[in-house]
């Protein structure tokens, strides 16, 4: 034994480590000790052994590991960092605790495993055990079967999740150990108890004698379910609640029986198999045999498949059209029964994946219940079953109410059975009134039928539908049903027994079933059921179990609280059925006689039918009075109006009694009990007389009253079918003018729209003009309630008439429906049911009235035209037969406007062609989806299965367009079907599981937008989550943006916690990184809109009382929240502050100091604001909607005068919030923000009140953060702030602050903060800067090396403010610097225009101060001027401090675009300001100015022309802009000045600013407009087109276009060679006359632009191509050019820098030696860069080696060796000391050619031509050589050689010669098109050796040409009036006048090469040369 002494003194945790088992013991017991005593489960003492408790489970010591499990469960039990630890001591616990003999370890293990499920842990237990059940030990095995059903018994089935636990089950069963069969059979047991017979299914296929002995233990458990004893942490109030219970004694009710037994569906408990592999290869010959037992076997095959209760997902399109087939059509009965069987099997097995096919199948089954055979129609009614539960009812409706009618009775019976089965798996809320009110209208038909079953069989569906939704939903159809049939339906729903015997809405008894016994099978009345069977099959169990898992979900979604009384329902009931619309039979002439005279005077009906129409005026006038005062109940409404018709009634002449008999019938109609038949009798009469001058108002009148009492609907289709019966055609116009009225009064709720339209088109044929106009208005009025669908009806009228229409339609554009001012008597609650139920769950769409006018449509059923034939063709193999297909169907949709759903098998059809290979046709297809949606209407739900999801595949196209077109059709789709049907089942789950990023960008996208708008979402919206984690962390970036826009919307339908747990599924990783963005999520979720209002526009003075009493409350609390608001906002408590700064010095609370806001300090703020805000403030300034945060600002700036002091106690935590709002992206915001600071601290400034340290530490960094925003606006407010706060806090402490700001990694905020440091220094003199100056000035000074030119300018401009303050002193306090540095500080300071002044006042006066402002060019003074100075004056200060050269002045600092910046941030659009339109003709007034002596180095110095000059700055800024409207507006200005000769040179010293901001709009077109899926692709042809025509007109002028800079071409080449290759142009329309204008623009600039610099500029380009790999296409255009400009020398070369051409010829070599040139794919970069040099050779001579002045080490140049080489080659090595240009000399040195010298350079070439290595070179000067000598004899040398040799030679020179014509004829063509990558420019060394050439490097002798040197055939260029329109065009006529001038020009240029390239070629062609030159002065 070892000494004790060495572990015992060693602490806790590492005695728990060692080695020596006895130290563990001790470990372990000492460790239980702690971990009782600990009494806080967050105590850092945990965390020590968070490592150690899987050791002290699996010490390898017995006795040790019996502590050790001990500690362990007081560790888990305790510690609340224990859940990290689960799954490695469970993994433990299982392999080496439950493998131990003693009966002690196993049950202390399996306490572990319970004790980490009770911590939330469940998941990660119950994955380590069932991995312990494939174990080869037996014993672990047992242990991890017996914790499992201790698990379930204790935790219950909510907590274990079953469907992995019954899997294994039956492997368990084939056990060989005895010991775990018997402990599975346990365990099956406890499953059973909890699940009942959900678990028969799965354990189907175990040993019968166990499967027996599992029935009799089952059948001795007790039908009680059990319940949880045991509750997770989570689950405290469910214990409290169990304790009580347990305590009292008492048995919970019945309602927390229901929700403690979970509902476990036996479907999910199941495996799918997949069967669509299996079918026989046969099948599909063997169904269509014309045997019936091939048929039947066909069939068996498939029955045999389809008896798996789950089937695997797949496309069953194909199968389940051939068993529709057979059902519809096979005459064998036998056989109709076993496809229907098969039906039902693929429904039952699919369930809601079947939904996709119901829609096709459901019809032919309707049609088929016409079989009488019993056994065909159970077959049917199992299949149609089945069906339904995979859809709704909803998408069967239309196939439903299509067969109501048939005159088959059996069919009838049937569908009735039918809908009374399917509504008992319905509740209120999958029932609407939408659905219902169509049914019960066919229903009430057939409650009239002559059959009795069919009657019977419709009273039991009304009467189920009754119990389902209740009476009041169900009687306002009911009217018209007497009441004997009413009583005979409320008897059948009596007897009905809902599912799981649940009671209806309509039930009575309210007391809750005890749960005895799990939902029994359904047992439905005799007449509904099928005939039953002895063994019911797979499809009816499902279907049961499918009823029983509804009716559960019913029953426990049910109100929580108890219902009324059913004495009170049945009174409400009663009241409903009395104010129901009065009806009465038609009463005989002697009976109205006599009732009238029982209420009349008797006067009154003697002198009725009088001859003087006196006495009928005055028995009108009883009658009236008689009227008034008669009682409502009293009054005999038909008997009256029939007295008033009475001879002579509606013929009276006489108009005064007229008009009282007809204001009498108005009257009756308003005051009595008026029904329809009392309205027939007098309804003729008015119509008669509304077209009277005199008494048509009364008839207007009368008609009005009746439609209150019959409704409008009704009494409008009775008027308009009498006023057109008859001829007369003002009253035709007065009835459809009243109609018109009556509209706008009643609302369009159920008018018959078919009827009117038929009408209103007689009326437009009308001949009389008053009809037609009135007709027209009339559609006028019902335009504003049905919308552009009413002008479709019309389309085949007449152009003149179909004028008119539109006319009136577009009077009524933009305006609403007035509000219904009258209403028809009926009662409330049934008018608040009608509008209440209109409204959808789904939201996707609007609901009631709208809806409803689409439904009156008439629709055309087009299933017959859809043929096999047209659906074949549509399928061919030739995509242009599969286009006339497609045009066929679209045509058929069009001619019918609007459609049943029933379209035969044209889904099919069309969903192929999503997927066509061809994408016009998919284009094509997405287009007649789009139809469909208008033309079908809400009938578009049961084919978005179908349909639907195909569409959101094509949403994964490659091609932008095609996705545009697939996200419109969605749209489409979605706004007639509403979004419910999108998101129920796995259909967009899978969708989202395609790693498409195209697809998951969009479909995401779409749901985040979608998704707020709904109040309710189907619970499969679950699925979808898993495949957005996966996006979340997808590759694509755009991706992960649209899942993380998602995620809130999300959330806001499943909850946090939901979301939560399905993350906890995640690795590890993965989860972490979750988890943090379902945080931020969450702070961003949308709240649920709120539920819409009712439709119907409102009762006007009807509902007053209804409507107070209902928003009572409401009004009451809003009358609360406005006395609070008018409280003081902010609470001034006396030291608070002071508080709150003593608790951060002692680190009470988190010091205010973070790179981004923490969730802490959010809290924390909140806290310290909750004593100091109003509440309601508090509310607004952290709710999550950025308005109310400029709400609450408005109103803290609203009473910052008023609460001064109080805003002063509160300022530290005002500020804190505020630079929270720094931090958020919303730009409304943060101008709120600093509105109210700039307001607070100018109001500080008059309290005189001084920030402390505390305050100014918690936000002036903040604040610094923002000066770098990328928008002005932000940016000047922020300086204003600044400037504003040295006035309330020390200007040296606001110093550091500054400083610090200068390190930050953003460009913009270094160099504003550098300003601000200048200011500061300016204002406050030396001393301001802390800590000392010279510390401060050598971080500035370290900025002037800075790689931002911005940042360089800022820097220098503050140590010059220095140097304006402390002079010579600032070289000593900023320390060494570079040299580079140091000259550009002594060059800046040089230039200072500043004077400089020995010191700076201490502090300026107040007003100084508060005119300061940054000057947004660092160029110029610090002082901050008034925004509105003169902008002649800042102007001059810019150009002061420029340093420009004549020809390419630099460009102003707020003109310059930051390539940087915009390069790597492509994805910004700038926001830029309307574009101010500046009257340039006034600007450019001619002013005579006098000359002066000595021209400036800059002409902008001018008053003036600085005016002009910051105009056209300003306008070529705007070139630049991301709003293309703002670009366009600028280029049209800019094109107005190049169109005019006299103002074109105000462009003179900006061409270089102008070219730059057009190719970098170029840039943002290529990078983001044209990947912008938003943008109009028109608006980017009219982009380019002016981009276009501004440069063609621009390099017209020679003068502007030689301003041109060489860095700023090649860029520019740049920009346009992308655009020629951008494969996207070409697909827009109009494309290929953009890129054929291109090529004319890039002949044009390679004409006019400065020779050398272009030369440059594509040598540049070219090894830059080279360099970085860009697409062969690219470098061949670069390369093309050179060609030309090679062309060009000739003409040229005069006015060239050779030595800056040969110094890029040399750096290019450099990089691309010969060698590595030749390594190219390509030799043509190679023999280009010769030709270049063996032209300039010739035409330079030896001359040409004097130019290589700039080259620094010239003998280790290789250019200079090939130039010597290519000299001596041309024959003038003599010409070195000749001149070139003297005739008599070049004759000279041709004679001097001696024979031998050619026969020496022969030689050579054909020794060349002999060697391997340099065969090429030497053919190509070969040929060179025969060009240049055409007569040079080559005979002498090729005779000694072989045949072979020759031949070899003569071909070579045949291929040369070919290669250099094609070239040739090439290099005109530049409209090249390929994918190109943007290439990446060397800017930044070209704007190096630029700067070298103007410091004097350069031996620049050309000059520039005069100003007005314009080319004669300048282009047509359009105005920027009609510029957008015109300009492609007049660019193509430019082009064609070009090449009309170049192919005139390009016939023979091989001569002219030769002449130009022969300078001593012979005599002739000199003196030509040389009359030629002396001709041209002249």
């Amino acid at each position: 034994m070892g000494d004790d002494s060495e572990w015992i003194k060693l602490p806790t945790d590492q005695k728990c480590e060692h080695k020596v088992w006895k130290a563990r013991l001790s470990g372990y017991e000492e460790a239980l000790k702690l971990f009782q005593r600990i009494k806080d489960e967050k105590s850092p003492e945990w965390g020590k052994y968070l490592g150690l408790i899987k050791k002290f489970v699996t010490d390898s010591n017995v006795v040790a590991q019996l502590k050790g499990l001990e500690a362990a469960l007081v560790f888990i039990e305790n510690a609340h960092v224990a859940g990290k630890t689960a799954g490695e001591v469970v993994s433990g616990v299982v392999t080496k605790v439950f493998n131990q003999p003693k009966a002690r370890a196993k049950e202390l293990g399996t306490d572990i495993c319970l004790m980490y499920m009770e911590i939330e842990k469940a998941e990660v237990v119950q994955d380590e055990l069932l991995k312990g059940l494939d174990n080869k030990n037996p014993k672990i095995v047992v242990t991890c079967i017996e914790t499992l059903r201790k698990a379930l018994s204790e935790y219950g089935s909510k907590i274990v999740t079953l469907k992995p636990v019954v899997k294994v089950l039956s492997k368990q069963f084939e056990s060989r150990e005895k010991a775990v069969r018997d402990e599975v059979k346990l365990l099956a047991v406890e499953i059973y108890k909890w699940i009942r017979d959900a678990l028969r299914p799965p354990l189907q296929n175990i040993n019968s004698v166990q499967l027996k002995e599992l029935e009799e233990e089952w059948m001795k458990l007790p039908s009680t379910p059990p319940k949880q004893t045991r509750f997770l942490r989570s689950q405290l109030d469910l214990k409290a609640k169990f304790e009580q219970h347990q305590a009292q004694g008492e048995q919970s009710d019945g309602e927390d029986e229901a929700e403690t037994v979970a509902a476990v569906d036996p479907y999910e408990l199941l495996e799918a198999v997949e069967i669509l592999s299996k079918i026989p290869k046969d099948f599909y010959d063997k169904i269509e045999a014309k045997k019936w037992q091939e048929r039947r076997e066909a069939l068996e095959a498939v029955e045999a498949l389809t008896k798996n209760l789950k089937l695997e997902n797949g496309d069953y399109g194909d199968l389940v059209r051939a068993l529709k087939k057979v059902v519809g059509k096979d005459a064998n009965v036998m056989l109709v029964s076993a496809a229907a069987k098969c039906l039902a099997a693929l429904a039952s097995g699919l369930r809601k994946k079947f939904g996709t096919y119901a829609g096709q199948v459901v019809p032919t089954i309707l049609e088929k219940f016409k079989e009488k055979k019993p056994q065909v129609v159970q077959a049917l009614q199992e299949a149609i079953d089945a069906i339904f539960l995979t859809t709704t009812l909803q998408n069967l409706s239309e196939d439903i109410l299509g067969v109501m009618d048939n005159k088959n009775p059996s069919i009838k019976q049937q569908v009735s059975l039918f809908l009374a089965r399917s509504f008992r798996h319905c509740t209120q809320a999958t029932l609407p009134k939408s659905v219902l009110k169509p049914l019960c209208a066919a229903l009430i038909k057939q409650v009239n039928d002559s059959a009795p079953e069919v009657r019977d069989a419709a009273f039991e569906a009304l009467g189920t539908a009754l119990k389902v939704v209740g009476e009041k939903a169900v009687n306002p159809f009911l009217s018209d049903v007497d009441k004997l049939k009413l009583d005979k339906i409320k008897e059948s729903a009596d007897k009905v027994e809902l599912l799981g015997g649940k009671k209806g809405a309509g039930g009575g008894g309210e007391k809750k079933a005890a749960a005895k016994a799990p939902p029994p099978a359904e047992a439905p009345s005799k007449s509904s059921a099928p005939p039953k069977k002895t063994q019911a099959g797979a499809a009816s169990k499902v279907f049961v179990l499918e009823a029983s898992r509804v009716s559960f979900l019913q029953s426990s979604a049910g109100p929580s609280k108890k219902s009324k009384p059913t004495s009170a329902v049945g009174g409400k009931t009663k009241k409903n059925l009395d104010n129901k619309e009065f009806t009465e039979s038609e009463l005989s002439i002697e009976v109205c006689e006599e009732r009238a005279a029982s209420v009349l005077p008797a006067s009154c009906g003697q002198q009725l039918d009088s001859a003087n129409w006196k006495e009928r005026l005055a028995s009108m006038e009883e009658f009236q009075r008689a009227v008034e005062t008669m009682d409502k109940v009293e009054m005999p409404c038909q008997a009256l109006v029939r007295m008033l018709a009475k001879k002579p009634g509606w013929k009276e002449t006489n108009f005064q009694v007229m008009q009282m008999k007809l204001h009498i019938v108005a009257l009756i109609a308003q005051r009595g009990q008026f029904s329809k038949m009392s309205a027939s009798v007098v309804l003729d009469g008015l119509v008669d007389k509304i077209g009277d001058v005199k008494c048509g108002g009364n008839a207007k009148e009368g008609l009005t009253a009746i439609s209150e009492a019959c409704s409008l609907p009704w009494t409008a289709e009775q008027v308009v079918s009498m006023a057109f019966a008859q001829k007369n055609p003002k009253n035709q116009a007065e009835t459809l003018n009243w109609l018109a009225n009556a509209m706008k009064e009643f609302g369009f709720a159920g008018i018959n729209v078919k009827g009117f339209i038929n009408n209103v088109k007689t009326a437009l044929g009308a001949t009389n003009p008053a009809v037609r106009t009135a007709a027209i208005a009339l559609l006028g009025v019902m335009f504003l309630y049905m919308g552009a669908r009413l002008r479709m009806f019309f389309e085949d009228e007449k152009p003149a008439l179909l004028a008119q229409i539109d006319a009136e339609i577009e009077k009524m554009q933009g305006q609403s429906p007035p509000a219904p001012i009258k209403f028809t008597k009926k009662s409330a609650a049934e008018e608040e049911g009608d509008e209440g139920e209109e409204q959808e769950e789904d939201g996707g769409r609007g609901g009631g009235g709208a809806q409803d006018i689409i439904d009156l449509m008439p629709r055309t059923d087009i299933s017959d035209k859809i043929t096999a034939d047209l659906v074949s063709k549509s399928g061919d193999k030739n995509w242009k037969i599969r286009k006339e297909g497609l045009d066929e169907i679209a045509a058929i949709i069009s001619e019918a406007k609007f459609i049943t759903a029933n379209i035969g098998d044209l889904p099919l059809a069309l969903k192929a062609r999503l997927s066509d290979s061809n994408k016009i046709l998919v284009q094509q297809t997405l287009t007649i989806l789009q139809q469909l949606s208008t033309a079908m209407g809400p009938g578009l739900k049961q084919h978005v299965k179908a349909m639907g999801f195909p569409v959101i595949t094509v949403l994964g196209d490659s091609k932008a367009n095609v996705r545009a077109a697939a996200m419109t059709t969605l749209q489409a789709w979605v706004e007639q079907t509403g979004m419910k049907d999108w998101l129920e089942g796995e259909d967009l789950s899978e969708e989202l599981k395609k790693e498409n990023p195209f697809l998951r960008q969009e479909v995401l996208g779409w749901l985040a937008e979608k998704l707020p708008t709904l109040r309710t979402v189907p619970g499969d919206l679950m699925m979808c989550v898993p495949q957005l984690y996966s996006c979340l962390e997808d590759r694509n970036g755009d991706v992960r943006k649209k899942a993380q826009d998602a995620l809130p919307t999300f959330m806001m339908h499943l909850g946090y916690d939901k979301m939560d747990k399905a993350a906890g599924k995640l690795k590890t990783a993965s989860k972490d990184q979750v988890l943090g963005m379902l945080e931020k999520a969450r702070a961003l979720m949308p709240a649920k809109p709120a539920a819409p209002a009712k439709a119907g526009g409102g009762r006007g003075s009807a509902e007053p009382s209804r409507a107070a009493s209902a928003g009572k409350k409401p009004a009451a609390k809003n009358q609360k929240d406005d006395e609070d608001k008018s409280g003081p906002i902010f609470i001034l408590i006396p030291n608070a502050k002071e508080q709150r700064i003593k608790e951060e010095k002692q680190l009470k609370i988190l010091k205010w100091n973070f790179t981004t806001p923490r969730d802490e300090y959010l809290e924390q703020l909140k806290t310290q604001i909750s004593t100091c805000f109003a509440k309601w403030l508090q509310d607004e300034l952290f709710h999550i909607d950025f308005q109310r945060h400029v709400k609450a600002i408005g109103v803290m700036i609203e009473r910052l005068e008023s609460e001064s002091e109080a805003t002063i106690s509160c300022l530290d935590l005002i500020l804190k919030w505020f630079t929270l709002r720094f931090f958020d992206t919303n730009t409304t915001v943060l101008m709120k923000v600093l509105e109210y600071l700039k307001l607070m601290f100018a109001m500080l400034n008059r309290e005189d009140y001084h920030l402390t340290e505390y305050e100014a530490n918690s936000f002036i960094p903040y604040l610094i953060l923002k000066v770098g925003e990328s928008k002005d606006v932000v940016r000047k407010d922020v300086r204003a702030i600044l400037a504003m706060l040295c006035k309330v806090y020390p200007a040296s402490k606001v110093f550091p602050f500054l400083m610090d700001g200068t390190k930050s990694k953003n460009s913009k905020q270094r160099a504003e903060c550098l300003e601000e440091l200048g200011c500061l220094i300016e204002g406050y003199g030396i001393n301001v800067c802390q800590p000392t100056p010279a510390k401060s000035l050598k971080e500035i000074a370290v900025h002037i090396g800075d790689r931002d030119t911005s940042v360089r300018n800022a820097a220098l401009n503050t140590v010059v403010a220095v140097y304006n303050v402390c002079g010579e002193q600032v070289y000593k306090l900023i320390g060494n610097l570079s040299e580079k540095d140091m000259s550009m500080l002594e060059e800046r300071i040089k230039r200072s225009a500043k004077k400089t002044t020995t010191a700076a006042p201490a502090k300026p006066s107040a007003t100084e101060r508060s005119q300061r402002e940054h000057p947004t060019n660092p160029n110029s003074t610090f002082l901050r001027k008034p925004a509105q100075e003169d902008p002649n004056k800042l102007n001059q200060a810019r150009q002061n401090a420029q340093h420009s050269e004549p020809s390419h002045p630099s460009i102003p600092k707020e003109f310059q675009l930051d390539l940087d910046m915009i390069e790597m941030d492509q994805s910004r659009v700038c926001e830029l300001p309307d574009l101010v339109q500046h009257e340039l003709d006034e600007l450019l007034e001619p002013i005579m100015i006098p000359e002066p002596k000595m021209r400036s180095v800059s002409p902008h110095f001018d008053d003036l022309h600085n005016s002009t000059a910051s105009t056209v700055n300003f306008v070529i800024s705007q070139v630049a802009s991301g709003d293309i409207s703002n670009s366009i507006q600028a280029l049209a200005q800019i094109d107005e000045l190049l169109r005019q000769e006299d103002k074109a040179e105000v462009m003179s010293g900006h061409i270089d600013q102008f070219l730059i901001a057009t190719f970098m709009q170029l840039r943002l077109i290529y990078s983001t407009h044209m990947a912008d899926e938003r943008l109009d692709k028109k608006d980017i042809i009219n982009l380019y087109s002016c981009i276009i025509g501004n440069m063609v007109s621009l390099f017209s002028m020679e003068s502007l276009a030689r301003e041109a800079s060489m860095g700023v071409l090649k860029d520019l080449l740049h920009g346009v060679m992308i655009l020629m290759l951008d494969k996207r142009v070409e697909d827009i329309e109009d494309g290929l006359q953009v890129i054929r204008s291109v090529n004319m623009l890039v002949t044009r600039v390679l004409e006019k632009s400065d020779q050398t610099n272009m030369i440059s500029a594509l040598l540049v380009l070219l090894q830059d191509s080279l360099l970085t790999t860009a697409p062969p296409m690219f470098s061949e255009l670069v390369m093309k050019c050179l060609w030309r400009m090679i062309r060009f020398l000739p003409e040229t070369i005069d006015n060239i820098n050779l030595d800056r051409i040969l110094l890029d010829v040399h750096n290019f070599m450099k990089i691309y030696p010969k060698e590595k040139l030749k390594q190219l794919k390509s030799d043509v970069p190679h023999r280009t860069l010769k030709t270049l040099l063996h032209t300039l050779c010739k035409l330079m001579g030896a001359k040409i080696l004097d130019h290589l002045s700039m080259i620094e080490n010239r003998n280790e140049s290789e250019l200079e060796a090939h130039l010597r080489r290519a000299v001596k080659h041309s024959g003038n090595v003599s010409g070195l000391k000749s001149d070139r240009g003297n005739e008599k000399s070049s004759l000279r040195t041709e004679d001097q050619m001696t024979k031998a010298k050619v026969s020496d350079i022969l030689s050579e070439i054909f020794k060349k031509i002999g060697s391997k290595e340099n065969t090429k070179e030497g053919l190509t000067e070969l040929y060179e050589y025969k060009q240049k000598y055409s007569d040079a004899e080559l005979e002498p040398f090729l005779k000694s050689t072989s045949l072979f040799f020759q031949s070899y030679v003569e071909q070579g020179l045949r291929i040369i010669e070919s290669e250099t014509r094609i070239q040739t004829s090439h290099g005109e063509d530049f409209s090249l098109s390929s994918n190109n990558e943007e290439l990446k420019p060397a800017v930044y060394y070209e704007r190096l050796k630029i700067l070298r050439q103007k410091q004097g490097l350069a031996n620049n002798s050309k000059q520039r040409p005069p100003m007005s040197s314009l080319l004669s055939s300048k282009p047509p260029v359009a105005s920027s009036t009609d510029m957008l329109h015109s300009k492609l065009s007049q660019l193509k006529e430019s082009r064609e006048l070009y090449q009309q001038e170049h192919n005139t020009h390009s016939y023979a240029p091989t001569q002219a090469h030769t002449r130009s390239a022969s300078p001593a070629g012979n005599l002739d062609d000199l003196k030509k040369r040389l009359e030629r030159i002396r001709s041209k002065p002249q």
